[in-house]
């Protein structure tokens, strides 16, 4: 029996950040997906999650941990096939450490991503935005640094894992503001800042005070915010603003909805798609034809350049035997 607790640090410490020098990001959510699933084959096998061994990992066990994530966590297809990509990435990575285990990482393999609906994105209006940005108390310190780090989550379209981990020296403030950005992939990127962004980032930065941690935005201890922090303020907000703008309740509002409401700010004063992808720090075009679906301006335009058809006006005349049997009827 091979013991997975050696593999699985050689995997996340040496392979993912070293070897395919993968973001931060991206070994975190394969950290998260491992540490989900071996608490699951931990509690199906009756065994510490530090006892398992690989041959247990087989295809059958990650069926039912898929299924365990759609029917009991209530994940999304999409969600779960990201746990069932870091999966695979491991067997890869096992096949040639472990040659005696090939045939069970090919049934591993084997096993079929689940189609996902392509659905319309989920972005707020621009009174919806204001009305969250209204919310933080600027009479306190944490009300400061939230409206901040909303408001720069939103101006710059940032991922989550970008606003947490950004640092003090990504803000540039001559000749003008920007904010420099190391996003998904390595890609880098340097965008201005908004007029009232700069301001509250300002803010923020009087308050913020001088403790060792380097990253921008700090919980209460001083300590870097957390994705989940971020998250428990954004939501914290979200309620109140909801009560002033009852129209945001209809929404279900995330970090990276903040994201998807910059795209559309962009597209809508650019009409220009590259222009969104550019700011987004999108990889490929294609993953920003979304927004294009999710504007209505869009279709407006098409509609108002197509010549719409003559039809001859014309009386419909029936068969004399048509009518006979519609009339016996």
């Amino acid at each position: 029996m091979t013991p997975i607790a050696p593999h699985i640090t050689a995997f996340l410490q040496e392979r993912l950040p070293l070897q395919r020098a993968a973001s931060e990001h991206t070994c975190d959510s394969y950290a998260y997906a491992f540490q989900l699933l071996f608490q699951f084959a931990a509690a199906r096998l009756h065994v510490t999650p530090s006892a398992l061994f690989l041959e247990q990992l087989d295809a059958a066990l990650v069926m039912d941990f898929l299924q365990y994530l759609e029917t009991e966590r209530d994940n999304s297809p999409r969600t779960r096939n990201a746990r069932l990509v870091a999966i695979k990435s491991f067997m890869r990575f096992m096949e040639y450490r472990e040659p005696a285990l090939l045939e069970q990482s090919r049934r591993i393999l084997a096993i079929p991503a689940k189609r996902t609906d392509t659905r319309l994105i989920n972005y707020l209006s621009l009174d919806e935005m204001q009305a969250l940005l209204n919310v933080p108390d600027l009479k306190r310190r944490d009300g400061i640094r939230d409206r901040a780090m909303i408001h720069l989550c939103f101006s710059a379209g940032l991922r989550v894992s970008e606003l947490v981990h950004l640092p003090l020296q990504a803000l540039e403030w001559q000749p003008s503001p920007n904010v420099r950005i190391f996003g998904k992939g390595r890609r880098e990127r340097l965008l201005p800042l908004w007029k009232q962004a700069a301001s509250d980032l300002r803010a923020w930065l009087a308050v913020r005070g001088q403790p060792a941690a380097t990253e921008l935005f700090l919980n209460a201890h001083g300590e870097p915010m957390t994705r989940s922090g971020f998250e428990y303020v954004l939501k914290k907000h979200v309620e109140v603003a909801a009560k002033r703008c009852p129209s945001i309740e209809k929404k279900r509002i995330s970090p990276h909805v903040l994201r998807h409401t910059a795209a559309m700010v962009v597209l809508q004063a650019t009409g220009d798609i590259r222009k969104v992808s550019l700011w987004l720090g999108h990889g490929d075009i294609q993953t920003t034809e979304v927004y294009l679906r999710a504007d209505p301006t869009e279709k407006l335009e098409a509609m108002s350049a197509m010549v719409p058809l003559t039809l001859k006006r014309g009386q419909f005349r029936a068969p004399d035997q048509l009518i006979a049997s519609l009339r016996g009827g």
